[in-house]
């Protein structure tokens, strides 16, 4: 296993962009938006950094039965996109916690402008060493944010200990196909020292053995595939919009994504929407 400090590190300089904050609101800006009256769907084109956005956020939601009852953790919370989602969606209070401080400024701050900073909060911490007490969320979120993770029998138990007894694990992960390995650079790494897939059945595992339950389990890799290509295809033919994920990831976001369409397309990996009781 790599080196904690090492690898924690070449994450963080993965995702950081120093000012992403103000870069952010450079870009709605040039986009047309107005700074002092900024909308949920002022956000879109960034604020869910994960393969179909929130469309993919709202179906995980419902497979884990969301409400305004529940108390939410989303591990790897990045810019707060999901968090807000789920947040105006449902009426529940969620905390994010990501690796990268910058993203949780971000996500403050945008929180904060669009009116949903009593409803969601974010901190800066490992997930393999969540920062809360035992029993303390009803669900526990993560969406594409075990790939840049090693340790996941650590991760899964972490996540397991913050659960109240009978809670809900909601994961959407990008997984290891049967095809061959990854093609680098992609969105959450740009070699293969900073990337952990595990296969399906790996996970079923995992979380077995991390003393979860799994009650669905969606493959959704064929929704994911189009979604990229499209998404591919628009960036080749316009080039890159004020505002979408390169601000997040710098000038190379063009060729992650054609790596990342290849990938689907090649079947090197996978993505599942997973829901599974403590």
């Amino acid at each position: 296993m790599p080196d904690p400090t090492q690898l924690s590190e070449a994450v963080q300089a993965h995702y950081t962009h120093s000012g992403l904050g103000d870069l952010i609101l450079a870009a709605l800006e040039q986009a047309g938006k107005d700074l002092n009256r900024l909308t949920p769907e002022d956000l879109a084109p960034i604020d869910e950094f994960h393969i179909r956005g929130r469309a993919a956020t709202l179906e995980l939601a419902q497979m884990a039965r969301v409400d305004a009852t529940k108390r939410v953790l989303d591990v790897g919370s990045g810019i707060g996109g999901t968090s807000r989602c789920l947040a105006r969606e449902f009426g529940c209070r969620v905390s994010g916690i990501d690796l990268t401080d910058e993203y949780c400024n971000a996500a403050a701050m945008l929180s904060d402008r669009i009116g949903l900073a009593e409803l969601v909060d974010y901190r800066q911490g490992d997930a393999t060493s969540l920062p809360f007490p035992d029993a303390s969320f009803d669900i526990v979120w993560s969406e594409h944010a075990a790939m840049n993770i090693p340790d996941k029998p650590r991760l899964y138990a972490e996540m397991h200990r913050v659960l109240k007894p009978g809670g809900t694990l909601a994961i959407y992960d990008v997984l290891a196909g049967p095809s061959g390995p990854v093609i680098f650079p992609v969105p959450w790494a740009r070699s293969p020292a900073a990337s952990f897939l595990v296969t399906p059945d790996e996970l079923r595992s995992l979380l077995d053995g991390a003393g979860f339950k799994i009650e669905a389990w969606s493959d959704t890799t064929d929704a994911a595939r189009a979604w990229f290509v499209a998404l591919a295809e628009k960036i080749r033919k316009e080039g890159m919009p004020p505002l979408g994920f390169h601000i997040l990831l710098g000038s190379d976001f063009q060729v992650m994504a054609q790596n990342q369409r290849r990938n689907l397309e090649d079947g090197r990996i996978a993505l599942a929407q997973v829901v599974a009781k403590r």
